[in-house]
């Protein structure tokens, strides 16, 4: 146990120096969305609903393949780390049969988001403009998804600071973009919400231009010799091994922020303030998530290089310090909410109601910071150990069996209490990433109790 602690600053350090880059590219992603809520913001509260509850069609689907793709990273690192460099081109190659394959039925929901919006009952006001944005969106979709592919590749390789800087350079340029399309600049028309799809889907492009110079020209990665054919015909069984270890981490995904977008839809329609408040809340949550969740990656990418070199006890040595060091880093975040509780509103919206309904949420985002921090650093542990099945069936039960039913049942109805519109949902937050981050960290105790010689045994398997 003192050797154990004795590696503690080494570990926290590398994983501090790997997960500071993903953290400025998280927060640069996180930044483009922000702009588009404060910037939609200056022309009408039904602009920033509009965005609300497109995102709430659009990112549960686009995260569910971003979270398949995720598959590339553990399995980079683990070659990386057991100097079979050499299979890697071939992974990200059928990545991008996999962006190919999914693409076509996002796109085609995207095209045709009018039929869900009338089943959720979304005002008219703001479901005509949430589809045109979703249509401006969809165009960016493909080129995104290409851009995640060569991403985790590079993470996977312990190389995340390029995609800091090309997320970055997009985040500087979506915000003049942005200006333009939204109020109708250089002789454009004025598209209001609408022109932040526009703007996005640009930006997506570039994006992947530069990732892709990025990979072409790196000499450090010449040997892996990802361009020596463009094109490779698709391998069922390397897609089949994709598709088993990264379907959990998309699903996992995707039923997590279901249930986050479904609670946005299901508030709509309570009104402009209600959602609009139930947003800023949700942004400003989402933007303190991007520590925990750039650590939770890093820990994959640590957890698999080490696995790869075989140094089994290491490897659970950096799972405890990386859950000990952001739980910790989770307390100052909760504080630090709600000491600004009062003030983060205001800079979203000047509607006394909107900004007193938002205050209140902050309260519950403050307290789910610790097992949020918990669940997403197990998650990372267990992608690390390509251990992601699990994630999927507590994901479903936390967030859907339990999550989904039990939000609207506080929020929308008097069945249990008197009905807690947002707060509601809120409240269920708290209970579903608490349930969720106990279930998770069990299944890491459970792989990690596994004879060394099972545990390299089953990383062979899959690699």
């Amino acid at each position: 146990m003192h050797l154990h602690w004795q590696q503690y600053p080494e570990n926290t350090k590398r994983l501090f120096k790997l997960s500071m880059p993903i953290f400025i590219s998280q927060l640069a992603t996180s930044g483009m969305g922000l702009a588009d809520i404060i910037m939609a913001g200056l022309v009408s509260d039904n602009d920033v609903s509009v965005i609300a509850v497109s995102h709430s069609i659009y990112f549960p689907l686009f995260l569910f393949v971003l979270g398949i793709l995720n598959a590339i990273t553990p399995t980079v690192s683990y070659l990386n780390g057991s100097h079979q460099r050499e299979l890697i081109a071939h992974q990200v190659r059928q990545g991008v049969w996999i962006v190919l394959m999914l693409s076509v039925p996002l796109i085609f929901v995207y095209l045709n988001s009018g039929f869900i919006l009338s089943f959720m009952e979304t005002p008219d006001e703001f479901s005509l403009k949430s589809q045109q944005y979703l249509m401006a969106l969809s165009v960016g979709v493909i080129p995104a998804l290409l851009a995640v592919n060569l991403r985790c590749m590079n993470d996977g390789l312990s190389n995340p600071k390029p995609a800091m800087v090309i997320t970055f350079f997009g985040l500087l340029l979506n915000i003049p973009l942005n200006y333009v399309f939204i109020f109708g600049k250089f002789g454009l028309p004025e598209l209001g919400a609408v022109g932040c799809g526009v703007a996005t889907a640009i930006v997506n492009w570039i994006m992947f231009g530069l990732i892709l110079h990025y990979c072409y020209t790196n000499k450090a990665q010449k040997d892996i010799k990802l361009f020596e054919k463009w094109i490779e015909a698709p391998c069922k069984a390397t897609l089949a091994k994709l598709f088993k270890l990264g379907t959990p981490i998309g699903f996992a995904l995707f039923t997590e922020v279901m249930l986050f977008a479904a609670s946005a839809l299901i508030i709509s329609p309570l009104g402009a303030q209600v959602v609009a408040s139930h947003q800023i809340a949700l942004q400003t949550s989402s933007l303190f998530f991007m520590i925990p969740l750039s650590f939770g990656i890093a820990t994959t990418i640590l957890v698999g290089q080490t696995l790869g070199q075989k140094e089994i006890e290491r490897a659970k040595f950096i799972s405890y310090h990386a859950i000990f060091t952001c739980c910790s880093i989770s307390i100052v975040m909760a504080i630090i909410i709600l000491l600004l509780k009062d003030l983060i509103p205001l800079a979203f919206t000047s509607d006394p109601t909107s900004i007193a309904i938002a205050a209140a949420l902050l309260v519950f985002a403050a307290i789910y910071q610790i097992p949020d921090a918990l669940q997403v650093v197990c998650n990372g542990i267990l992608r690390g150990y390509k251990h992601t099945k699990p994630t999927l069936f507590i994901t479903i039960f936390c967030y859907w069996m339990v999550g989904m039913p039990l939000g609207y049942v506080l929020s929308r109805t008097n069945w249990l209490v008197e009905p807690m519109a947002a707060a509601g949902f809120w409240l269920v937050f708290c209970i579903c990433l608490t349930l969720a981050a106990g279930l998770l960290f069990y299944q890491m105790r459970k792989i990690q109790a596994l004879p060394e010689q099972t545990q390299l045994q089953r990383l062979e398997a899959i690699k």
